[in-house]
């Protein structure tokens, strides 16, 4: 769908490849591929008898701009089955074009190179932290329902944006015989057309302004809810003879007196960079638009800029990496009644090429970010969403098979109303209520995939954005502190979730942990004590274990303990019952000897019932089982009867 062509930044280095040297026919197709005329460019590489590797990658890649995805898998199968070192993105861009052509598991063996070889680019934490999500982001929820418009041609009609009841979107429809065509496409450059809006349908568009349409591209757009001001793509007409990349630019109109005023250049707009899909607020004050400009985070990045006092646009605001990835973010819609941007992005794992991305936004404090999913994503290039102030109904464009022919437009009914994203906020505290500085907190969500981690400064405060109707756990760690854990949800009503994280040392674990019904070995993380075959005397790793137990007892002397004793499934129930009552005998005794109040340890025998595998004798059954799987069943199990002063955290400030 890459139609904007001076949004796309493609950096290659020159390679020792397939030649030593570039041919004839090589130097003429990077001629063509420098100024975006990739039909021609693939023309000139094919007529090469030989490529360096560098040509092969810009054949591959020519051929994946103009959505040639089978010959351009072919391409890249040559370039990646090369003995000479590959570029990191040649992973990546191969990648792409599988998942274009619906080929995820060998995508994923791509992007698994990719990031072995760039762990730290976001493209690559994105896809390893969301590709479990691919078969989910496949379910259509029947949260949103689709319509192809009838408006739609052979050729290209995208970018749809409100203006009062009609919607205004770039089409390179024409009329006329001989029309100039644009390098990239092949096809006529964009003009603007409006339709006025028809239930899910758009009636017979008409052309939005004729003293609008430019040379070259002209559209996108964006109005102000009064439909009074607007700003529109096009590009850069003032170029010199030697300049064959043409930028895009952001030009603004006012309409005042039944005129439309004539186009005013954004203060932003740059020879050496692009600026383009602008996007404004209801009142035409802020705007949200795409650019490669330098300094941003990735290929193209979407910013936002305000209108001071005196009505001019201040510095531009990168929204940062929240939602710029390394790759490409574009098309930026944003309904400030719910708080939602919509962008595309080919730098997020997704299930396409460009993606549909639904942020939730607090102000200007982006949330979360997901991806939007079936039906609005295929493994097609799926982008320029717009949705009404109530987001119940809206409009889309994408080249999805099934349409016209090109990019379509399709009609919006969002049938379930978008959930508002919550945040849940809290400190790190030990059993006092007192702040744990710099303690690593990692958010999980209920089948305990990590979302997010951070580590709190020297205040104990954390806090993430988190999905409504959600169960989470928080955990914490901290050098001396065992992991604290805290579960919460987002049931309820309230925005704002409270939910501290408890670090405890090992002992203060302990002492919580030291409640009536809890088995002491597990509290304690014991050794299990195992004794042998048809033997009641205690082992020498037995005793190791047995002195932890002593150890606790005697620190809390109030603490009240039963042994159960318990055999393998061999020898008689009665023969066994004995055993074991002697097995708890041994172990009482052991332990009485070395504690203060003997009494509070007892032990009982259970003979070889309760067998924690499958190793029953009865019938024959385990018969089969090894030494090793009996011997797991000749053990002593602690159970804590009774504590009489039970320890709790104190009340804290924060608690309500």
């Amino acid at each position: 769908m890459k139609k904007l062509i001076t949004l796309i930044v493609i950096i290659l280095s020159t390679f020792n490849g397939f030649a030593a040297d570039k041919s004839y026919r090589e130097k003429i197709g990077d001629k063509y591929y420098f100024v975006y005329s990739f039909g021609k460019a693939i023309e000139a590489y094919n007529e090469s008898k030989t490529l360096t590797m560098e040509g092969q990658r810009r054949l591959a890649n020519s051929y994946h701009l103009l959505n040639k995805n089978t010959e351009s898998e072919g391409a890249y199968v040559k370039l990646i089955n090369t003995a000479e070192s590959k570029q990191p993105e040649d992973y990546f861009n191969y990648a792409m074009v599988l998942k274009s052509e619906g080929k995820y598991a060998e995508a994923s063996i791509q992007l698994d190179k990719f990031n072995e070889m760039k762990p730290t680019d976001s493209r690559a934490k994105d896809y390893l932290i969301n590709k479990s999500e691919l078969a989910n982001w496949m379910v259509d929820e029947n949260k949103i329902k689709i319509d192809h418009l009838n408006v739609n041609t052979s050729e290209q009609d995208f970018g749809p944006c409100y203006y009062k009841n009609n919607i205004v979107f770039a089409s390179s429809r024409t009329t006329k015989m001989n029309p100039k065509k644009s390098n990239y496409t092949g096809k006529p450059y964009l003009n603007m057309y409006m339709s006025a809006m028809d239930g899910v349908q758009l009636k017979e568009p008409q052309i939005f302004d004729k003293d609008l349409n430019g040379k070259m591209n002209d559209g996108p757009a964006s109005f102000s809810k009064d439909g009074n001001f607007m700003a529109f793509t096009r590009n850069n007409y003032d170029l010199k003879r030697r300049e064959k990349v043409v930028k895009l630019e952001i030009y603004f109109r006012t309409y005042k007196n039944n005129v439309w005023s004539a186009p005013e250049a954004f203060a932003l707009n740059n020879k050496d960079y692009s600026v383009g899909h602008p996007c404004l607020t209801a009142d035409g004050k802020t705007m949200y638009f795409v650019s490669d400009k330098p300094g941003g985070i990735g290929a193209t990045d979407i910013y936002r800029t305000k209108k001071d006092e005196k009505g001019q646009w201040g510095v531009a605001e990168n929204l940062g990496d929240k939602i710029n990835t390394e790759g490409d973010e574009m098309f930026p819609f944003y309904e400030e009644n719910k708080g939602v941007l919509f962008f595309a992005s080919n730098g997020r794992y997704g299930l396409g090429g460009f993606d549909i991305y639904i942020a939730m936004m607090n102000g200007t404090e982006i949330l979360t970010v997901k991806n939007a999913g079936s039906p609005l994503n295929t493994k097609f290039d799926d982008f320029a969403v717009i949705g009404d102030d109530k987001l119940s109904k809206g409009y889309f464009s994408t080249n999805r098979s099934g349409g016209s022919g090109d990019d379509d437009i399709y009609s919006i009914d969002f049938l379930k109303s978008f959930d508002t994203n919550k945040k849940v906020e809290g400190l790190a505290i030990d059993k006092n209520g007192i702040v744990v500085p710099r303690t690593f907190i990692t958010l999980f969500d209920d089948n305990g995939k990590m979302l997010d981690t951070i580590t709190t400064k020297d205040n104990g405060a954390y806090s993430f954005n988190v999905e409504n109707d959600k169960k989470f756990k928080l955990t914490g760690d901290k050098v001396k502190y065992t992991d604290g854990t805290t579960m919460f949800n987002t049931m309820g009503k309230d925005l704002i979730v409270k939910a501290d994280v408890l670090m405890l040392t090992k002992e203060e674990k302990i002492e919580v942990q030291i409640q009536p019904g809890a088995n002491l070995s597990t509290v304690l993380e014991l050794n299990n004590i195992y004794f042998d075959l048809d033997k009641y005397a205690i082992r020498p790793d037995a005793e190791l274990e047995l002195n932890k137990i002593v150890d606790i007892m005697n620190k809390y002397n109030d603490l009240v303990v039963q042994i159960g004793a318990y055999t393998d499934c061999r020898e008689s129930v009665e023969y066994n019952q004995l055993l074991s009552d002697k097995r708890a005998n041994a172990s009482s005794s052991y332990i009485k000897k070395r504690i203060t109040k003997p009494s509070r340890i007892t032990g009982k025998g259970y003979g070889k019932t309760m067998l924690v595998n499958a190793c029953a004798c009865d019938d024959n059954i385990g018969a089969n089982c090894t030494e090793e799987e009996h011997q797991k069943n000749r053990r002593s199990e602690f159970t804590i009867i009774k504590k009489n002063e039970v320890k709790s955290r104190p009340l804290t400030s924060r608690d309500k």
